[in-house]
């Protein structure tokens, strides 16, 4: 972990060892090969196909690969932040959404729609900064700080989204906790450091910060990035902020996925270095085909799915495990109904807050 936190708190939540062992796990996943266009191209037909009969739609993350992406615009589905996937599936009339993306994702799709079925492209695909956050110490930690707001970022299990009193996208979280922090609040934030650093270096709030990183995220390194950007002086640096504090100082936009979507869209700017997964540049290039985009330098050379700025979890869904799903079928999202009516309070206290301050969602975007 290369930032050093002196906030109260972060030494008690997470140790080293424990974020060591969930890199480990993500380090050891095998990425798929891509598939041969012949073959990639028969499966997309039977998948239309399946998906029409099934009367099911595909959301994508922008983080999943090209082929997802594509098949999800190609079949009226959508590609969004995790939120937007959710709230589209609310209101697109299919009773079955498969989420092409990680777990909390299609939980979250299914706290908000908890009357349709929800099916992931790949049940192993989860989040480093989920697996950071279990519920048993994390409702322990809230419990020995009763005076605070807790406040977690979507990137967050089911179970500790009902434990919270805010959750958070990154487009919105600077506004929430700026206005939790104007009323005097104290606050609790989950699970990433560096994103909780951000927002409380931006905004001066008392906050005590759960200590989950996300693998690829915390991999950008300041020195490598500060070589590149010598080398490309016309290319602007746009940096998501689960990123460390050092990447972040070296940003000229940072911001959510959206956000930086947006960055790359309204920008005169020809050139881009890009510190967030590579899997947004799909959207990006729809968007800005013109524009050069450079992948911000990371720990590693690509020895693994860690080091070469993609998720390990996103790349293994597939459009053979979306087959899969729809040929043999697969297990669906089920949540217990207690936890959903707990954890859709504070989903639903961000939405109206972003309604109440004019915040449109669609802009400011997800993580």
């Amino acid at each position: 972990m290369q930032d050093q936190f002196t906030t109260t708190g972060i030494k008690a939540t997470i140790s080293d060892q424990e974020l060591n062992r969930i890199e480990q796990l993500a380090a050891e996943i095998t990425c798929p090969l891509p598939l041969p266009e012949e073959k990639k191209q028969q499966l997309v037909a039977e998948i239309s196909d399946l998906l029409e009969q099934q009367d099911a739609v595909l959301v994508a993350h922008y983080y999943v690969d090209d082929d997802l992406q594509e098949l999800a615009l190609k079949t009226g589905g959508h590609v969004a932040d995790s939120l937007e996937m959710a709230r589209f599936g609310h209101d697109h009339p299919a009773q079955t959404l498969i989420v092409a993306g990680v777990r909390f994702m299609g939980e979250t799709a299914k706290i908000l729609n908890p009357e349709k079925r929800v099916l992931m492209v790949e049940d192993e695909a989860t989040c480093s900064l989920d697996l950071s956050c279990p519920i048993d110490r994390f409702s322990e930690f809230c419990d020995a700080n009763p005076d605070r707001k807790v406040v977690v970022y979507a990137n967050t299990s089911a179970e500790i989204k009902a434990r919270s009193d805010w959750v958070v996208t990154s487009g919105i979280a600077l506004d929430i906790v700026r206005h939790l922090h104007q009323q005097g609040e104290k606050i609790i934030w989950a699970p990433d450091r560096h994103l909780g650093d951000y927002i409380q270096n931006e905004t001066g709030a008392d906050m005590l910060l759960w200590g989950g990183v996300c693998v690829v995220h915390d991999e950008y390194r300041s020195v490598e990035l500060q070589q590149m950007m010598k080398q490309y002086p016309d290319a602007m640096v746009l940096v998501h902020p689960e990123s460390p504090r050092s990447i972040i100082q070296l940003a000229d936009v940072v911001g959510s996925t959206t956000g930086l979507i947006n960055a790359v869209q309204q920008s005169d700017a020809k050139r881009f270095i890009v510190a967030t997964d590579r899997g947004i540049f799909y959207k990006m290039r729809s968007v800005a085909g013109d524009k050069e985009l450079l992948e911000a330098p990371t720990a590693g050379k690509g020895a693994s799915c860690v080091s070469c700025g993609h998720c390990p979890w996103m790349a293994i869904n597939t459009i053979q495990k979306l087959h899969d799903i729809l040929k043999h079928g697969g297990k669906a999202i089920e949540i217990d109904s207690n936890i959903v009516e707990k954890a859709i309070i504070p989903i639903q206290r961000m939405l109206d807050f972003a309604h109440q301050r004019e915040v449109d969602m669609k802009i400011r975007g997800d993580a």
